[in-house]
């Protein structure tokens, strides 16, 4: 029992609330699965106007697998040759990687 009337004296220093969240999404594996979905807004930038132009991200999973909706069943075709380059791109300087692009033909509004 302590009989001093202090404060109990602290093993750590204090956190910042941003750090402390940023400690507890890491050690939670968030940080990585965040840094996957952040893909899909970065898509048009990471892949360039053309392709963006016929395609829209629109998930990622867990292990990262990315979904892409493509404009013609023509485009997914020659998108599914490029795959291997599209990867390149997408998972350079990145932590989160995307392992695998499962292009699928149909309307970009959906």
């Amino acid at each position: 029992m302590r009989r001093d009337k202090g404060p109990v004296p602290r093993k750590t220093p204090p956190m910042r609330l941003g750090e402390a969240l940023a400690a507890w999404a890491k050690k939670a594996g968030l940080t990585r699965r965040l840094d996957l979905a952040r893909i899909v807004e970065e898509w048009p930038d990471r892949v360039g106007p053309q392709i963006a132009a016929v395609t829209r991200a629109e998930s990622v999973t867990p292990d990262g697998i990315l979904r892409v909706r493509v404009a013609t069943a023509a485009w997914a075709t020659e998108l599914r040759m490029m795959t291997p380059k599209i990867l390149a791109r997408l998972n350079a300087g990145r932590a989160g990687r995307i392992r695998e692009i499962r292009w699928s033909a149909g309307p970009l509004d959906q």
